[in-house]
């Protein structure tokens, strides 16, 4: 069997993600890269969405960049506008596409379905599988979205709906979310935040369809595209070692609060690559210890007040813009952390800080 320097497990979007960021920055001239994956082929199947708070290797994989977005509240909905900071949407057939056509021509670059066609006992491993299988019974944030077309121009293509609470919560944490990429062409989502093992939650073509018809008043349109999706809200007990470090959710990538992870995905790409001649020996790479704990006291509150989250969401979202996205996107000071965490209800949050 064929022996490789570096071995990614996993070729979705960490591992694709570490692999351009080797391959551009001309690590693979010498070394040899193998990339585990299952899949048959590569197509379509997420949208992956962000605030572009720094450049990143994809702008031309994005569908569309907004710059307004609204929150909805059963009684209430607030608009904010940032010229900063854009709302960005990549789609994944795009994605994936760009970088295979670069890893094509990189005779070092193999793909196999299976680790045990290669030998593995010298090289170094990112993971982005997770370990064990995870725990159902905790928070997740899952959902299902589909592109809807229409055949008369319904959308304003200028706004995205972030998050809409004005629907059935069942006793947990739910919300609608609407990316209108053209006038008659929109990505709508059902969102819940809840445990995974309640599958009452899941009859998502029932909810997607009642909130198109009575919410957003649309009677025909055609499905382009479907996409569902699970994250969970906590991070996997897998710990790096000599030989693996773990990316992706994986390595504690996604933003517990948010579910955010792609652009998070791509500042631990670019540390590996800096750090590659030493990785055994650097720490664990972190989105910040600050956002770790913010984070572990907002989900117990979610945890336990689900009831509250809407009130909370639209509070929150009434700070200033870059105040907001920044928060959310790990890059925030101690001022504008203090601007979100002081718009937080007291008592609860105080409760859940010393339970």
């Amino acid at each position: 069997m064929k022996d490789f320097d570096y071995i990614i497990i996993g070729g979705g979007c960490a591992g694709l993600s570490l692999a351009y960021e080797l391959e551009v920055n001309d690590i693979l001239k010498e070394k040899t890269l193998a990339i585990i994956e299952t899949r048959d082929e590569y197509k379509r199947d997420k949208t992956w969405s962000f605030w572009k708070v720094f450049n990143h290797n994809f702008d031309d994989c994005v569908i569309k960049s907004w710059n307004s977005f609204t929150i909805n509240s059963s009684d209430n909905s607030h608009e904010l506008t940032n010229e900063k900071f854009p709302y960005q949407s990549i789609d994944s057939g795009k994605f994936y596409k760009k970088i295979n056509s670069k890893l094509s021509a990189n005779s070092n670059i193999s793909f196999f379905k299976n680790l045990s066609e290669i030998n593995s006992e010298n090289s170094i491993i990112f993971n982005s599988i997770h370990k064990e299988e995870l725990d159902k019974s905790k928070l997740w944030q899952h959902f299902q979205g589909i592109e809807i077309e229409t055949p008369k121009n319904i959308f304003d293509e200028e706004i995205i709906n972030l998050m809409d609470f004005n629907c059935d919560q069942r006793n947990d944490v739910h919300f609608f979310y609407t990316l209108p990429f053209s006038k008659n062409k929109a990505l709508i989502e059902t969102t819940w935040l809840s445990a995974l093992d309640d599958q009452s939650l899941m009859d998502y073509d029932l909810q997607l369809e009642n909130y198109i018809k009575n919410n957003l008043g649309i009677k025909n349109y055609k499905v382009n595209f479907t996409e569902k999706g699970a994250i969970p809200l906590f991070h996997p007990l897998n710990k790096n070692n000599k030989k693996t470090v773990y990316i992706g959710s994986a390595g504690g990538m996604t933003r517990l609060s948010t579910g955010y992870t792609f652009l998070n995905i791509q500042e631990h790409s670019k540390y590996i690559v800096e750090n590659i001649d030493k990785i055994e020996k650097m720490k664990m790479y972190n989105i910040g210890k600050k956002y770790q704990f913010l984070d572990k006291i907002f989900l117990r509150v979610l945890k336990n007040n689900p009831d509250k989250m809407p009130k909370i969401f639209f509070e929150m979202f009434k700070a200033s813009s870059s105040c907001v996205i920044k928060f959310l996107s790990n890059k925030s000071n101690i001022f504008e952390d203090i601007n979100i965490v002081g718009r937080m209800p007291k008592l609860i949050f105080m409760r859940a800080l010393f339970q």
